[in-house]
């Protein structure tokens, strides 16, 4: 089989790999240990990335002509590719971790959601939440003021419920009121007559 063939289905599957994808991120991965290895490519594959190390001149003709072409001009040492199809920011994310225990693992540049991101811009993006993170502290935001209405409303009802039992206690008060005032009214009357006019 001429060296052509052979690496035709490692470019096809690069090249799957990367169309439709919401973040394609380069790494420098020499220098780990297995057990980080390991680790690293466990919690990759459980969020859903494909994790792979190919030949750079394999990742060059998967690049060529599609927006993935500006890593091209970083494939030069030991590269793996992280590849999301559905969370731009994972590959970073989780990356990242990982970096920090193993100095020799670092972004190279990637491509995200479209968007050429050199090194920094990678690094950056580690530390933008998850999807789901995002969603839950919206989420928590938008019900804070709906369980404080919620929250007022009950205590109102609270109230209301304990009004009549208040009122019923009062009545007496006011009866037993209202025939002093009669009296003072009398006696108001008695001391100053009131002209006719």
């Amino acid at each position: 089989m001429a060296k052509v063939e052979m690496k035709k289905p490692v470019v096809e599957e690069i090249t799957n790999h990367i169309n439709d994808a919401q973040a394609v991120v380069l790494v420098q991965y020499s220098g780990i240990s297995v057990e980080d290895d390991t680790k690293m490519r466990k919690e990759l594959r459980e969020a859903g990335i494909v994790y792979k190390v190919y030949k750079n001149t394999m990742m060059n003709f998967a690049f060529k002509d599609t927006p993935y072409e500006e890593l091209a001009q970083h494939l030069e040492g030991q590269n793996a590719l992280a590849i999301s199809a559905d969370d731009a920011t994972a590959p970073a994310r989780i990356l990242s971790k990982y970096a920090k225990s193993v100095p020799t693992l670092e972004f190279v540049a990637g491509v995200i959601e479209g968007n050429y991101c050199d090194k920094a811009g990678v690094s950056a993006l580690a530390n933008v939440p998850s999807r789901e993170e995002l969603l839950s502290k919206l989420l928590g935001s938008i019900q804070s003021p709906i369980s404080t209405f919620a929250r007022v409303l009950s205590q109102i009802a609270e109230h209301k419920d304990d009004a009549p039992a208040e009122v019923a206690e009062a009545a007496p008060a006011v009866e037993e009121v209202a025939p002093a005032t009669e009296e003072v009214a009398e006696a108001v009357e008695e001391a100053a007559p009131v002209e006719e006019i």
